[in-house]
């Protein structure tokens, strides 16, 4: 609705984790650095955490984007599942086919033989093999205890698998219990990812290049979402704020979301301090 009326291509406040949003600020850099210098590591966990809304799988959709060519992945967003329903899932999503074949009912050897299969296979072909499990708080022990196993799988040369783990601070929480020691010794490279500081503005720009509008055509109504809230909710509060002021200046003829200064108000549907912004009559 508000596009139109912006004169935009493509509605810019989604909370889908598009890549081309992404503000590059110094933490989101040096959190896909962290991740980049990880699948060069050869093995082992990669870790990245950080509170709701700081940009942690828009950061992944990123480095899913500069991944090298010769890596395979598997991305796995819905980690509450059992060990063997995990097994499944990361052959599934490897496309490893798993032999039918008689097997114990709970055991999941027949699976883990076929992804060593696959992954050796993978080795010998040059190419490395990468595991992405977002929300990877919600794994449980037994389940991370099995991730550590399937590190266990490699050559004498090096690991056959790589496993990125993303999620909320509660993951590091839990790779601090003593059960968990040997896992978290086997984290090569990890980084909190912060929410955006009231310093770091330029969202809103880097979105107007991402789709195609003419800045200046466009800019003052465009920094409805420039600054984000500091605090624990990041942007999941600032989009969504963003998009609420944008449709009031449509709701409100002749009134327009002007750059310009800053007002500190509660926004009402979220109940949290927001920078809002100031509106004014056009002339």
């Amino acid at each position: 609705m508000y596009a139109k009326f912006f004169g935009l291509n493509q509605a810019p406040f989604s909370i889908a984790p598009d890549p081309r949003y992404l503000y590059m600020s110094e933490r989101h850099r040096d959190a896909l650095a962290h991740l980049l210098w990880g699948v060069s590591a050869g093995g082992g966990f990669v870790l990245l955490s950080g509170d709701i809304g700081a940009g942690k799988t828009t950061v992944c959709r990123c480095f899913l984007e500069q991944l090298p060519a010769h890596c395979t992945v598997a991305y796995i967003f819905n980690p509450s599942l059992t060990v063997e329903e995990l097994l499944q899932t990361i052959c599934q999503e490897f496309g490893v086919v798993v032999p039918q074949m008689p097997h114990l009912p709970g055991s999941t050897k027949h699976l883990v033989d076929a992804l060593n299969t696959f992954l050796l296979q993978q080795h010998a072909a040059g190419r490395s093999c990468v595991l992405i499990i977002d929300e990877a708080q919600s794994l449980s022990v037994p389940v991370l205890e099995q991730l550590r196993l399937l590190t266990n799988l490699e050559t004498a040369e090096r690991k056959l698998l790589q496993i990125i783990l993303i999620g909320q601070p509660e993951l590091r929480d839990m790779l601090a219990q003593p059960a968990l020691e040997q896992l978290a010794q086997r984290v090569v490279a990890q980084f909190h990812l912060e929410a955006l500081s009231p310093a770091s503005v330029g969202r809103i720009s880097r979105g107007v290049c991402a789709i195609g509008v003419d800045p200046c055509a466009c800019a003052q109504p465009l920094v409805a979402a420039r600054r984000c809230p500091a605090g624990p909710d990041g942007c999941a509060v600032g989009r969504p704020s963003a998009k609420r002021r944008c449709l009031r200046a449509v709701a409100a003829p002749g009134v327009a979301v002007l750059q310009g200064p800053w007002e500190h108000s509660i926004d009402p549907l979220v109940g949290s301090p927001c920078h809002a912004v100031a509106t004014a009559r056009v002339r």
